[in-house]
Order: structure tokens, then C-alpha cells, then sequence
């Protein structure tokens, strides 16, 4: 009995220390990938920029920042995973990056760059599909977006009028500023068409104070002569006339001399007759 005892002991334990064996051996070999240096990271993140592999970039630049957050890569590493972000389209991430290291690092020598790209970044986001696709929906747009895109521009060229940046963000802030005096320009001829004349003329106003050098004053001065005219304000009316005359006197609604009216008020104001009749007649006049 006891050496058949003894052979099925053995026989249970020489499985059993196999098996152990088997395991220490494994452990010898992990299969988690060994942690790179700070340089490291920053060299394989470099390199992916270079390459225009911005994912990786992103991934190395996080990853360099998130396990040496005081080395001696961090703030550069910072800068350069907003450029990263930038390239893959991420402009929330841009946002936030940027902001993060404005808060961070207020003195810092690129600093200025942070500035740059957190206005960059917002005035991509003000571009929805339909202002990319559709050029008449433009001035539907909601400007709040563009307004903190001019800000923070405006903001650059304060705190560093040296900055590099500049150039660009003057160009975008032109362009930012036609934008804002277009949207009240179709806010002003939406109130036209619904003949709330008093409104009209002061959205139209605010085009005339507030953006002087864009391309919608004309049209504004056109639309307060209107809107006067039709609230049978003689003399503001008049004053307005004046301004267009003699700043745009070659004005698409200046025939001869006269004043001709645009016609906004008609507009999405359908007669009875011309409902019935599907558009074929008209009894308006």
C-alpha cells in the first residue's frame, strides 16, 4: 500500500512542479513594453512630427508629459502637442492645450504662441459646415465665436507686438470684422422684411459706428435711408442719404441721383392672390 501511495504522490507532483516551472519562467519575460526615458519619448514624438504622424505625435507628446510632468522636455513638449493637436483637426483640445498653458506658464519666451494658436483655434471653430459650404448662410451665423476669435487676436497683439504671429492674426482679424458687420447686416434686413423699421435702422447704425472699414457700410447707410424714410423720419433720413452719396455714390440702389428702394419689405410677404394662384398672379401693388 504504501509504495502504490508513494508512486501516484509522485505522480500528482510532477505535473504540478511542471506547471510551476512554467509560470516562473513566464514571469521571466513580461510582456509589458519597458518605460522610455523623458528624452526618449521626446525623440519618438519629434520624429512623428517630422513624419507628419500627428496621432502618434499626440500620443508620445501625452505620454512624455504625463510621466515627466517637471522634466526637462515638459514645456516644450506642451507647445508642441497644441501643434500636434492643431494638424489632427482637434480644436477643442487646441483650445484647452492652449489655455492650459497660457495658466501654466504666463512668463514663458513662446508663450506668445499659445496666445496665437488659442485664437486660431476658436476661429476655426466659428466656421460651421454651413458657413464652409453654403456662402449665402453667412451672415445667419451666430458671431459669438468670431467675437472671441477677434478678442483673443486683439489680445496677441496687445501683450506682444513683436510676436511673430501678428501678421497672420491682423489678416484674420480683417476678415473676422467683415464678418461680424455682414451677420448685423442680415440681422438689419431681416427686421426690414418684417417691417420692425426702428430696429432695422439701428442694427444699421451699429454697422456704421462699430465697423467703419468693412463692406457692409454702404449697404447699411442704404438700409437707414429706407428705414427712415419709412418711419418718415425726414431729416435722419436725409443725413443718411448724405453719408451714401458721398462715400458710395456709385451704390446699386443711387439711380440718377434718386433713391430706389430695395424691395426688402416685399420679401416673404406673399399676397392672398399670390398664394392662391401659386405664385402666378400678384395683387400687392
Amino acid at each position: 500500500m504504501k509504495s502504490l501511495f508513494s508512486n501516484r504522490f509522485r505522480g500528482c507532483l510532477l505535473p504540478t512542479l511542471f506547471a510551476a516551472l512554467l509560470l516562473a519562467g513566464c514571469s521571466d519575460n513580461p510582456t509589458k513594453p519597458q518605460e522610455l526615458t523623458e528624452k526618449e519619448y521626446y525623440e519618438q514624438a519629434s520624429e512623428a512630427l517630422e513624419n507628419n504622424n500627428y496621432l502618434v505625435a499626440v500620443e508620445r507628446l501625452r505620454e512624455l508629459e504625463s510621466r515627466y510632468p517637471f522634466g526637462q522636455y515638459a514645456e516644450q513638449a506642451q507647445l508642441e502637442l497644441i501643434y500636434a493637436q492643431y494638424q489632427t483637426g482637434d480644436m477643442d483640445a487646441v483650445l484647452a492645450s492652449s489655455e492650459r498653458f497660457i495658466r501654466l506658464h504666463p512668463l514663458h519666451a513662446q508663450v506668445d504662441y499659445a496666445y496665437y494658436m488659442r485664437g486660431l483655434a476658436t476661429y476655426d471653430l466659428g466656421f460651421s459646415f454651413v458657413e464652409r459650404y453654403l456662402p449665402h448662410e453667412l451672415s445667419r451665423r451666430d458671431q459669438r465665436p468670431l467675437q472671441d476669435a477677434f478678442n483673443y487676436f486683439s489680445e496677441l497683439l496687445t501683450r506682444f507686438p513683436d510676436s511673430p504671429y501678428n501678421a497672420d492674426a491682423r489678416a484674420r482679424m480683417v476678415y473676422l470684422n467683415d464678418r461680424m458687420a455682414s451677420y448685423e447686416l442680415g440681422v438689419a434686413q431681416y427686421y426690414m422684411k418684417r417691417h420692425a423699421y426702428v430696429a432695422a435702422a439701428n442694427r444699421a447704425q451699429k454697422i456704421v459706428l462699430n465697423y467703419q472699414k468693412t463692406s457692409s457700410v454702404a449697404d447699411a447707410l442704404a438700409l437707414q435711408v429706407e428705414a427712415y424714410q419709412l418711419l418718415e423720419l425726414e431729416t435722419e433720413s436725409q443725413q443718411a442719404l448724405a453719408l451714401l452719396e458721398l462715400n458710395f455714390p456709385e451704390h446699386k440702389q443711387l439711380e440718377s441721383g434718386e433713391f430706389k428702394r430695395s424691395g426688402l419689405i416685399w420679401v416673404d410677404r406673399r399676397s392672398l392672390l399670390n398664394v392662391i394662384s401659386f405664385g402666378l398672379l400678384d395683387n400687392k401693388e
